[in-house]
């Protein structure tokens, strides 16, 4: 299947004619001397070719262009959403975004109707009609006895067919497996049957049945259900499936003021422990700050823990659209006889002539997944997920950044990446920054702050599956850039003198909203903070992340 150039990538559009996300992702492939020429010649069904990079001593630094994108959108194929495939692929593609996958719920009606199946002429119309937009199918899963996950696979002539197998073999919604289902307290079995899930995805990608599957662990502190020894089986079970989870959730228009109700949090995050609650996670688990989840939140929390293991573990963002906040459609009303159970779909949205209660935004439209590719397509996605070549922000807050790890003999990796450096070799984090050059989608230039540079040791696999605390983790170095004007520019942080393994992530922020972290201010001292409920605009406090840099000390 042939796929046109997305418009930022066809040299025949002008600059003018592009958003400033196609601006600053032309910019990025000029830079890398592709724009036209092998980037524009990828093909994007297929195998996906290995990667060109430049070898370093010490590992790869490829010239990267950044996808961006939304692992998790509902459409009327889900019980509790509004919109169609074509409506969703149309407003992604109108708010910047190159893949979208679509990850409907789990349940009798859903699957009953054919799931995957039934949705999966839709899910082919909506990649003809939208040439520019790479759509995946997916599905979320119901994990048993924990929270949800985005399941999706690789175009395919069986990814619908394997979907809808997952579906009804693993899927706890659908077994009566979910946390606290009635009559089966089984969490020993429950966490077994989640494990074979994942294994049986490998097993499909291994036997060459799906040509890639991948697995990210969706809101995973919403509820306090996904333990830390679940998360670390989950990654352990087929290492490159589950790569990774939200950093930050969707419903991120949740608690607009006087929109949500005074309780309202972002990202729906205003829960508090039940009996099903994983007993170790502090109370102040169970919101959000600055609009992520306090596992990626937690500077030295356990995102942190994870990575000390020397094992990457990815962090996104995502839109979980199901009702975009203000938006006039509603739901459409249903022919007599019919509902979800038995028909698996909900009618198509009709105008209401008013605004409609909804928490989230459209797929690109506040919150955005940035993947580093060296070439168009989908298999190309997937392996820039799953190399962790990914940073998130909230609000378009630059147009790009791009951060690389350098030894003083020479070696050099960027995100995702395994630096090999000798002790005593000096390092250095080189940081470019490309800032907002148009005003967001709420009208507003964005502007950055500062950057924090985050640093862990590497200290091996937990001895104790279910630490969520990383003991050394902390924010080394701040850099001031709320006066720097040129739309491009470089920090260099000198990092000393290489004497442990260990990894380093960046963080950066608008600035308008941060207090001492929850570790204290000597771990973190101007972090994410919570917002009050009812209060909590999101374009008033926006933030990004990137994912980890390794360095692997020898003597």
């Amino acid at each position: 299947m042939a796929q046109d150039l997305p418009e930022w990538a066809d040299p025949a559009v002008p600059d003018t004619g592009l958003d400033a996300q196609g601006v600053s992702r032309r910019g990025l492939l000029r830079r890398a001397g592709l724009l036209g020429t092998a980037f524009a010649a990828a093909p994007v069904l297929g195998a996906a070719p290995a990667a060109s990079a430049a070898t370093a001593p010490g590992g790869t630094d490829p010239d990267l262009v950044y996808l961006v994108g939304d692992h998790h959108v509902h459409s009327v194929f889900s019980h509790d959403a509004k919109y169609t495939f074509s409506q969703l692929a149309h407003h992604g593609a109108e708010y910047g975004l190159d893949w979208i996958v679509f990850t409907e719920h789990s349940n009798i009606g859903h699957a009953d109707a054919g799931g995957a199946l039934a949705e999966h002429a839709e899910v082919l119309a909506a990649r003809t009609a939208n040439p520019r937009l790479l759509i995946f199918q997916g599905l979320e899963w119901y994990i048993p006895g924990a929270e949800h996950a985005t399941v999706f696979t690789a175009p395919g002539q069986a990814e619908a067919e394997v979907l809808r197998q997952f579906e009804h073999q693993f899927d706890g919604k659908l077994l009566g497996r979910s946390e606290g289902a009635p009559g089966h307290p089984d969490t020993p079995g429950n966490e077994a049957l989640a494990l074979a899930g994942i294994r049986w995805l490998a097993e499909q990608r291994r036997a060459g049945v799906v040509p890639d599957a991948l697995v990210l662990a969706n809101h995973p502190s919403r509820l306090g259900i996904d333990s830390p020894h679940e998360l670390r089986g989950w990654r352990d079970a087929a290492p490159g499936i589950v790569i990774g989870m939200e950093g930050a959730p969707g419903a991120q228009a949740a608690a607009l003021p006087g929109w949500g109700g005074p309780t309202s949090v972002r990202g729906e995050y205003q829960n508090a422990p039940t009996a099903q609650s994983w007993p170790g996670y502090p109370a102040e688990a169970y919101v959000t700050y600055g609009g992520f989840d306090w596992m990626t939140a937690t500077v030295g929390g356990l995102w942190d823990a994870l990575l000390s293991e020397g094992t990457l573990f990815s962090v996104t963002t995502n839109s979980d659209n199901h009702r975009t906040a203000r938006d006039t459609l509603r739901n459409g009303d249903w022919p007599p006889g019919a509902n979800f159970d038995n028909t698996g779909r909900l009618p198509d949205p009709v105008e209401a002539g008013s605004p409609q209660p909804g928490s989230d935004f459209w797929p690109g439209q506040f919150s955005r997944t940035h993947v580093g590719v060296t070439r168009y397509g989908y298999r190309e996605v997937m392996d820039g997920l799953r190399a962790g070549r990914v940073w998130a922000d909230h609000g378009q807050l630059v147009d790009g950044i791009d951060v690389r790890l350098a030894s003083s003999s020479g070696g050099r990796v960027t995100l995702g990446g395994r630096l090999r450096a000798r002790a005593g070799e000096r390092l250095e984090l080189v940081i470019t920054v490309t800032g907002a050059t148009r005003p967001n989608y709420h009208g507003v230039l964005p502007r950055l702050a500062h950057l924090d540079v985050i640093r862990g040791r590497v200290t091996g696999p937990a001895a104790d599956r279910d630490s969520w605390l990383a003991p050394g983790t902390r924010v080394t170095h701040t850099v001031d850039t709320s006066r720097r004007r040129a739309p491009t520019y470089t920090v260099r942080v000198d990092l000393g003198s290489a004497r442990e393994s260990g990894y380093v992530r960046v963080r950066g922020s608008d600035g308008l909203r941060h207090g001492p972290g929850l570790l204290g201010a000597a771990v973190d001292p101007h972090g994410p903070i919570p917002h009050a409920p009812g209060d909590g605009d999101p374009w008033a406090d926006t933030w990004l992340y990137t994912n980890p840099i390794f360095v692997d000390v020898h003597r």
